[in-house]
């Protein structure tokens, strides 16, 4: 009988998940807690992390943002000046020409010979077209006798062509088409021939 009852007082209790000693018992809930407060700091440290990175991705996107608007800004003005300046340089060039003719007004009340005006004018225009072709104008080729084109001329008016070969041909230019670096700028102006 004593074999029994030592065996009883020795045998483990049968329900397996409460503790069999109270001191055991308190070191497992130490540990879970442990393991919780672990647990709880990683993600912390990984919620912190997060948001520093998040806060340096949003720095950078304001940052790109801001240099944006700058630049933005920037071209819009440049573009702006262009557009005021574009024609700086041709009106500087077309500048001597203007004074040429300041110069040949005012010598004009002085001199009688119509010859020396004549040609001191033919002088000034050909300094015209000289500047202005170094700018990239050019004037069309004379249209007499060629067929209406409408990517070069504008019709302003039909008249009746004294050659039935000269119908739907240009028959006078009234004012001369220009052409900057090849594009057209100006069409001529021309008579048709119906």
């Amino acid at each position: 009988m004593e074999n029994e009852t030592v065996k009883n007082e020795t045998t483990l209790p049968e329900n397996p998940e409460t503790p069999a000693t109270e001191d055991h018992g308190t070191a497992t809930a130490d540990t879970a807690s442990a393991t919780e407060r672990s647990e709880t700091e990683v993600l912390k440290a990984e919620l912190d992390l997060l948001r520093a990175e998040h806060q340096a991705v949003h720095d950078k996107h304001i940052r790109l943002f801001a240099e944006f608007d700058n630049f933005r800004k920037r071209t819009a003005k440049e573009r702006l000046e262009l557009m005021q300046f574009a024609g700086e340089n041709t009106l500087k060039a077309v500048l001597p020409v203007l004074d040429d003719m300041d110069r040949a007004m005012a010598n004009n009340d002085k001199v009688d010979d119509i010859n020396a005006i004549r040609e001191g004018f033919k002088l000034i225009h050909q300094k015209m077209q000289h500047i202005l072709s170094s700018q990239g104008l050019k004037a069309m080729p004379d249209a007499k006798g060629e067929i209406f084109d409408t990517d070069k001329h504008e019709a302003i008016t039909k008249a009746p062509a004294p050659t039935p070969d000269l119908k739907g041909k240009v028959l006078d230019v009234v004012e001369n088409g220009y052409t900057l670096h090849e594009k057209v700028i100006r069409y001529a102006k021309v008579v048709v021939g119906e």
